[in-house]
């Protein structure tokens, strides 16, 4: 009998060390990273998708029909303003400004023989020999064959410019792209001959929010702001070396995305930039001695942000704070939170309100670059 009390006693004390041992174990705080939140002044990069443009982009197209007879240019070269491109056949061309030329002559003969016949009929009409009808009617047809003289006048100067039209020029100091057609092939008025860039300066196009168009309008020397400074990063991830700025930016939003375009332009004096090329417009913001807020550490209950704060007990307590704005990957605060103090940085979903932990304290992983 006594011998089956110690059994029992010594399960029950087993049983006690096991639970006491669970209890010390759940209740060893967790290693938790953390960060201290310092106010400072920072610069904060904003990153848009840019489709970048020649400052002048135009297409060369035939003004009358012809025979291409010579292509003087390749694709690719840097050409002249008013450099010879291309060049038609202007037989037909030259036919048909002698024929308007002999026209001309035909109808300035007319009008020598409607001017003397007007003066016979002034002096039958003196002599009453003829009524005055006549002289109405010879008036008209001096001033029938005086219109004919404009027509045919009118027709030289048409023939000329078609003429002109045959040799095909540079508008502006610009390189040449693709060249579809060949020597000898037929082109009919309005035909694309190639296009010719300007690159010498190139216009960025980037969209922003609304909110951010908001934003813009309510602080004047804004990131986006007239003549603000932006960088250009192009589709390898390097930064181009040359700083452009903000021009203007379009009259309305678009009604597929709800953004809005804004220009901005780069000098590109080595011809790197091409029409057509992706990139993306890096804006910088100073923020002035504020405190940043990871967005990781951050959680949301009935629409307030919230953060585990550390005291000096190393117990984590639940504190909402209130943003000043959104930005990328971090809250900017207006309040709430103040310098100095620890926040739990990542792991916010596996603890709660009121454990302690084991801080680690991280180095902030941030974009942003410090004054």
């Amino acid at each position: 009998m006594k011998f089956n009390w110690l059994i029992l006693a010594l399960i029950i004390l087993a049983g006690c060390s096991r639970q006491e041992k669970k209890t010390t174990t759940a209740e060893v705080p967790s290693e938790i990273p953390v960060i201290k939140l310092l106010a400072r002044d920072t610069s904060l990069a904003h990153n848009y998708v840019t489709d970048i443009q020649s400052i002048k982009n135009v297409e060369i197209r035939a003004r009358v029909q012809g025979f291409i007879e010579k292509i003087l240019v390749d694709e690719g070269q840097y050409v002249k303003k008013g450099q010879l491109l291309f060049q038609l056949n202007d037989q037909e061309y030259r036919i048909a400004l002698s024929k308007a030329e002999a026209g001309l002559s035909s109808a300035m003969t007319t009008v020598k023989i409607a001017e003397v016949e007007m003066e016979r009929i002034r002096t039958l009409v003196d002599k009453k020999v003829i009524s005055k009808s006549e002289l109405d009617l010879g008036m008209a047809r001096l001033n029938e064959a005086k219109s004919k003289v404009a027509d045919a006048r009118a027709t030289i100067a048409d023939a000329n410019h078609k003429l002109s039209y045959i040799a095909v020029r540079a508008p502006f100091d610009g390189i040449i792209d693709r060249i579809p057609l060949k020597t000898g092939s037929l082109v009919s008025e309005g035909a694309l001959f190639t296009t010719v860039s300007d690159n010498q300066e190139m216009y960025t196009y980037f969209d922003i929010t609304e909110n951010e168009y908001l934003e813009y309008k309510r602080t004047v020397d804004g990131k986006f702001a007239q003549n603000k400074v932006a960088r250009l990063i192009l589709s390898d991830g390097s930064l181009y070396p040359i700083e452009g700025k903000i021009q203007t930016h379009e009259s309305k939003f678009s009604d597929n995305t709800g953004s809005i375009a804004f220009r901005a332009k780069f000098p590109n004096p080595d011809h790197m930039l091409k029409h057509g090329a992706s990139g993306k417009i890096q804006l910088v913001s100073e923020l002035q001695n504020s405190i940043l807020v990871p967005q990781k550490a951050v959680f949301e209950i009935q629409d307030k942000n919230y953060v585990f704060v550390m005291d000096s007990k190393q117990q984590v307590k639940m504190k909402s704070f209130v943003p000043s704005m959104r930005i990328a990957e971090y809250f900017v605060v207006d309040s709430g939170l103040k310098d100095g103090d620890v926040i739990v940085y990542e792991g916010v979903q596996n603890i709660r309100d009121g454990v302690q932990i084991k801080p680690v304290f991280q180095q902030e992983d941030t974009k942003l670059a410090s004054k």
